[in-house]
């Protein structure tokens, strides 16, 4: 006996495959769905990471300028430092230099020539006299810069001609003269010494220095030439 069957299968199995065919796009689309959070996830931890590490350097530069500032400062501190310890130690040495300077005088100023008057600047000193001639000018001029242990690079400034002691025969007729000369620190006299340029007896000359101030006989370098002046006239 043959069986028909009468009933739609066709549009049942057509209804089954349709119904399969959106049980997968709907599978489907869960599935790009979760692949598309899990990249995103992905993308979203190494983006917080990278800006947390971004978030530290900018920290770590921003701590690594506040030490350079703090070292500037500090070599800036250092510096200060320095300038006043050789400040300190300038005013340590400078305390001889009258007594260097008194010693110097006496022995470089050469015969007819007087010193009425010497003022320090700094590490400059100006002398202001009288002399017979301008060869003594010349002399004193020798002596400061090629004999002294303490006195260097001599320059003259003014010399002319003057009248000393009165008006008519009584009056003189000498050179007044003004000569910069520098005074040298005793750091700087040892270093030179120690490069290789000693200056032969200068413990004679603090020594002798120290007598004269102490004895007042420095007063005899303006003195002593006066007797030459008035003997020369």
């Amino acid at each position: 006996m043959i069986k028909i069957n009468l009933l739609p299968h066709r549009e049942a199995k057509r209804k089954q495959r349709k119904n399969t065919y959106f049980a997968m796009l709907l599978l489907s689309a869960i599935i790009g769905l979760i692949v598309v959070l899990l990249v995103g996830a992905f993308f979203a931890n190494g983006i917080s990471n990278q800006t947390e590490r971004n978030r530290f350097i900018t920290a770590e530069n921003t701590r690594l300028d506040g030490e350079i500032k703090e070292v500037a400062t500090l070599k800036q501190e250092i510096e200060a430092l320095k300038a006043r310890q050789q400040a300190v130690e300038d005013l340590q040495s400078d305390r001889n230099q009258p007594v260097y300077l008194m010693d110097e005088l006496v022995k470089q100023v050469p015969e007819g020539v007087y010193l009425n008057s010497l003022k320090q600047e700094g590490q400059r000193v100006a002398l202001n006299g009288y002399a017979q001639s301008n060869e003594r000018v010349s002399e004193l001029l020798r002596n400061l810069g090629n004999n002294s242990a303490w006195l260097e690079r001599p320059d003259l400034i003014e010399i002319r001609s003057a009248n000393i002691g009165g008006t008519g025969r009584d009056s003189k007729r000498v050179f007044a003269f003004t000569v910069n000369v520098g005074i040298k620190r005793p750091s700087d006299k040892d270093a030179k010494d120690a490069a290789g340029a000693p200056a032969a007896g200068a413990p004679k000359t603090v020594a002798a220095a120290a007598t004269a101030t102490a004895t007042g006989v420095a007063a005899p370098v303006a003195a002593a030439p006066k007797a030459t002046l008035k003997d020369a006239k």
